[in-house]
C-alpha cells in the first residue's frame, strides 16, 4: 500500500514537471528574442530606439565605429559622400555576441545624403540576418527616408522585412539636434505603438 502511495505521488511530480516544462516552451515561443540596434549623430534615432524597447523589450545596441566621424558637419558630410561614392565600408567598434539567438532585429539610422548611413551598411554586410524579422525605423531632417529601406531590403534578401517607421527628427546642417524631446517625444511614442501594433510586434 505504502509503495503504492508513493508511486502516484512520483508520477504527479513527474506530471507536474512535464506541464511546467511544457508551458516554459510555449512562453519561450510566443515571446521572441528582440535586437534594436540603431545609429545615431544627433541623439533622435536613439530617442525612437529607446521608445521601441520601452514597448516591446529586447536588448539596445548603439553602433561605434572605430574611427568616429569628426565633429565638424560639413567633413562628415564630405567623408560620408566619398564613401558611398567608393562603397567604402566603416570599421565598427560594436560587437554582438551570438547574433543567431534573436528573432526579431530592428535597425535604426538617420537618412544621410537620400542614403542609409555606411557604418548601418556595414553592420549588415557583417552579420547574418538569414531567416529574421527585420524592421527598419528611421530619423530625417524632413526629406524622407530616401533609398534607406530599398537598400536594408537588398542587404538582407533572406530576412522577412517588415513594414518601417520613419519621422522627422533635427537637422544638424540647420543647428537643430535633438527635436524628440518632451511633447515631440509623447507623440512619437502614440505613432510608435500604431506602428508596433500595424506589423504586430505590440498586441
Amino acid at each position: 500500500m505504502k509503495l503504492d502511495i508513493r508511486r502516484a505521488i512520483v508520477f504527479c511530480i513527474v506530471i507536474g514537471l512535464s506541464i511546467l516544462s511544457g508551458c516554459s516552451k510555449a512562453q519561450s515561443m510566443s515571446s521572441p528574442k528582440i535586437l534594436i540596434v540603431y545609429l545615431s549623430r544627433t541623439n533622435n534615432t536613439k530617442a525612437l530606439a529607446q521608445i521601441i524597447q520601452k514597448n516591446v523589450g529586447g536588448t539596445l545596441v548603439a553602433l561605434e565605429l572605430q574611427t568616429p566621424y569628426p565633429e565638424n558637419y560639413q567633413t562628415t558630410v564630405n567623408q560620408v559622400t566619398n564613401e558611398n561614392a567608393t562603397g567604402f565600408l566603416p570599421l565598427l567598434k560594436t560587437k554582438i555576441d551570438s547574433i543567431e539567438k534573436y528573432d526579431v532585429v530592428f535597425v535604426g539610422f538617420p537618412t544621410w545624403g537620400m542614403q542609409l548611413p555606411p557604418p548601418m551598411k556595414s553592420f549588415l554586410h557583417q552579420y547574418n540576418l538569414s531567416g529574421k524579422k527585420v524592421i527598419p525605423f528611421n530619423t530625417n531632417g524632413g526629406y524622407g527616408i530616401g533609398s534607406t529601406f530599398q537598400t536594408v531590403r537588398e542587404l538582407c534578401p533572406k530576412s522577412e522585412l517588415l513594414d518601417g517607421f520613419t519621422i522627422k527628427g533635427g537637422s544638424e546642417r540647420d543647428g537643430i539636434f535633438l527635436a524628440i524631446t518632451g511633447d515631440k517625444e509623447t507623440e512619437t511614442e502614440k505613432e510608435v505603438k500604431k506602428w508596433l501594433r500595424k506589423i504586430k510586434i505590440l498586441q
